[in-house]
């Protein structure tokens, strides 16, 4: 799968923490406040979906074009660095 290998990458290099804000914005005025890419009207939850469905990435990214890569893989670290934060405490 395509995000396990960004991941691994990523993971083997010093990388500084993902600023989520970056990436995503809730708006009341953009699909009720629902989290979305930045820029976009793409809800994070449908990579989620994507992924869960066992779609790469590279699919999500051709079915919401305007989407980066770096926005995508950036809120995928960002959901990890979130989990393992909580799961270390």
């Amino acid at each position: 799968m395509v995000i396990a290998n960004e991941m691994k990458t990523f993971a083997n290099e010093p990388t500084k923490p993902v600023e989520l804000r970056d990436y995503i914005v809730t708006d009341p005025d953009i699909l009720g406040g629902e989290p979305v890419f930045r820029g976009t009207r793409v809800p994070v939850v449908s990579l989620f979906e994507h992924l869960e469905s066992d779609c790469p990435l590279d699919e999500f990214l051709e079915n919401f074009p305007s989407v980066s890569r770096p926005a995508a893989v950036a809120v995928i670290m960002g959901a990890q660095a979130l989990i393992l934060e909580k799961a270390s405490r």
